[in-house]
């Protein structure tokens, strides 16, 4: 799809900034009546909206006055955003994570079956715990060539390691992107609830391989089966030389689990919140650095340099805020909270749950962003689940379900294209292929919302 045809993710939130400025022109104003919960969090009370007389009135100037506002108010998850894009950047440099998975595929590439399952197994957990998406895109050629040298092909590659990073991201546990993001934006402690999203990673995962492994056995057993066999672009591509595993790379890979389970005791038992998420992954940045022996100054590039290319998500994130901060100026959130909850309180909290899952399955097609897509929706869906019955934590869930399988079709998910490109797969062929796990990703992820529902999930 050409950038002529679809616009910029910028541009489309801007384009929903004026949307809501308009709104604040049409609908009454009106508000709810707040109660504060024993957790602190603040819900809206079911049967109290009443309109408001004296709200303000806003114009055109409030559009250009409202982002500088928006990025404020959003500053402490943009640092944290920029702050982890940098030390993943130090990472990367240090070649642990090219190395480990070099190994993998290499020292597993006579078990297919096996070898396939492990490298979504390893995607799925770095997405859903560091949230990494954009790394992979260097790993397609290694993938591709492997795969074509087992007698398979490139939709099979480029299957194990999108359908991996999404389902990582649908049933993230940790990932700062997402579900962090999503939290605070929803009044939630980061990290909370996360049995639940450990529970059900597997067997997500399970799905995806299990569709990606049946393609794969029809092509090992019929080549012309592949969806690619005459295309001629998806030929192997030229594999980057990944480096042997050193002690370096161990003790680097060290840090990372070690990070991964305190940051788990800090969020359950110790009440962090994302200063102290900041400063442990800052100290991850500094101790992978220490450790490969990269130079100060040189780390320090690099870790400007991966802060740089999250910028835009930055930006995302508060053009975003700025889209609830003109409905709450114009006091009409609560209008447009109160007009969804009508027809959703007529279903039951079960399927008002599917609804917010379908909800944010259609606005990834136009915000690819996670970060963007939690600040433009939770401000709406918190308070609506307050009135339908559905718990802050299950509407983080639909988020991320929606947010997450949504990656692995959607036209506007970068990532996704830049690997399709690299593997030289058509997107008509790729749609083909995803298309049928993507219904069953969303399927399970709508009866896991209903059992969440029934376990009142916290």
């Amino acid at each position: 799809m050409s950038e002529q045809r679809f616009p910029h993710t910028l541009v489309l939130l801007f384009a929903l900034m004026v949307a809501a400025l308009v709104l604040t022109w049409i609908l009454p104003a009106g508000a709810f009546e707040t109660e504060e919960r024993d957790d602190g969090r603040e819900v809206v009370v079911a049967e109290t909206f009443h309109r408001v007389d004296d709200a303000q009135t806003l114009s055109p100037l409030d559009l250009l006055t409202v982002v500088p506002r928006a990025l404020g108010d959003a500053h402490e998850i943009i640092f944290f955003v920029l702050i982890v894009g940098g030390v993943l950047s130090v990472i990367r440099q240090t070649g642990a994570l090219d190395a480990f998975l070099g190994w993998a595929l290499r020292r597993f590439r006579q078990r297919v079956g096996l070898l396939l399952f492990l490298a979504m197994l390893v995607f799925g957990l770095a997405s859903s715990t560091f949230g990494m998406a954009e790394e992979y895109i260097p790993l397609a050629a290694l993938l591709v060539s492997l795969c074509v040298a087992l007698r398979l092909d490139a939709v099979t590659a480029v299957g194990a390691m999108v359908g991996g990073y999404c389902i990582g991201y649908g049933a993230a546990a940790l990932n700062p992107f997402t579900v962090i993001v999503a939290q605070d934006v929803a009044g939630l402690s980061p990290g909370s609830g996360i049995w639940l999203r450990v529970a059900i990673f597997l067997p997500l995962l399970a799905i995806g391989f299990h569709h990606v492994y049946r393609y794969a056995r029809r092509v090992l057993a019929d080549p012309t089966a592949s969806l690619v066999y005459d295309v001629a672009d998806a030929r192997p591509p030229e594999a980057p030389d990944y480096p042997p595993v050193s002690r370096a790379h161990i003790a680097v890979l060290a840090a990372m689990a070690g990070s991964i389970a305190l940051l788990v005791v800090g969020i359950v038992l110790w009440g962090w919140y994302l200063i102290e998420l900041s400063a442990l992954f800052f100290g991850l940045g500094i101790a992978a650095a220490l450790i490969a022996r990269i130079g100060p100054s040189r780390a320090a590039q690099t870790f400007g340099k991966g802060a740089a290319e999250l910028s835009m998500t930055a930006l995302l994130i508060g053009f975003a805020r700025a889209i609830a901060l003109l409905l709450e100026d114009g006091q009409v959130l609560h209008t447009v909270v109160h007009g969804l909850s009508i027809p959703l309180s007529f279903v039951g909290a079960e399927l008002a749950a599917v609804g917010m899952l379908v909800i944010q399955s259609a606005i990834n097609v136009f915000v690819s962003s996670g970060s963007g897509q939690a600040f433009v929706t939770m401000p709406l869906m918190a308070p609506l689940g307050d009135l339908v019955g559905v718990t802050a934590q299950v509407a983080v869930l639909a988020f991320q379900f929606g947010d997450g399988f949504m990656n692995m079709i959607v036209p506007t998910n970068a990532v996704l294209m830049g690997i399709l490109g690299i593997a030289g797969i058509p997107y008509g062929r790729w749609l083909r292929f995803i298309a049928p796990l993507v219904i069953k990703l969303l399927a399970a992820g709508a009866l896991i919302l209903v059992a969440a529902v029934w376990l009142g999930y916290q």
